[in-house]
């Protein structure tokens, strides 16, 4: 279904998400969650704006805090797991396709720079790297785009 010609009134919203709601919804707040919620808005705003024609596939190692990524893309995209349109693979790194019928797009992550993390304090550096991913740092110093066919991810292992 078009989301323009749905007669729903709750169909088709967009709305940009704080880092307070970000952090609502994942229960706190870290840098791939935030990083998953801006590949998932670059998506949602350049590639295919209605999550009921969109399907996403997060390639990482599956577990926190790398899965953490999948949170954000499903705030950013609305592709969800209650819609069964985004799927976690398991890979030796991290990226992720976004598909509509044939058309193919490939987001990944570039490094994220951890300071030391260890001791007191640590965890408030952790939001504050965060704070400074969702509203400083660019999409291109974040991530790279190639369109399907460039490099296409390896289910088996890394993408």
């Amino acid at each position: 279904m078009d989301q323009k010609d749905s007669a729903c009134k709750y169909t088709g919203l967009d709305r940009v998400y704080s880092v307070s709601d970000l952090a609502a919804f994942h229960g706190h707040l870290g840098p791939y969650i935030v990083l998953g919620y801006r590949i998932g808005r670059y998506a949602k705003e350049s590639f295919c704006s209605d999550p009921f024609q969109m399907k996403a596939v997060v390639f990482c190692q599956g577990a926190p805090p790398q899965s953490c990524l999948a949170d954000g893309i499903q705030i950013g995209s609305g592709c969800t797991l209650g819609k069964k349109n985004i799927e976690i693979v398991v890979s030796n790194e991290i990226a992720v396709e976004f598909s509509q019928g044939e058309r193919k797009t490939i987001i990944r992550p570039r490094p994220i720079s951890f300071l030391p993390l260890e001791g007191e304090g640590s965890d408030r550096l952790i939001e504050k790297l965060a704070e400074e991913m969702y509203a400083t740092i660019s999409d291109s110093d974040l991530f790279s785009v190639e369109v399907a066919g460039d490099v296409a991810p390896d289910q088996g292992e890394s993408p």
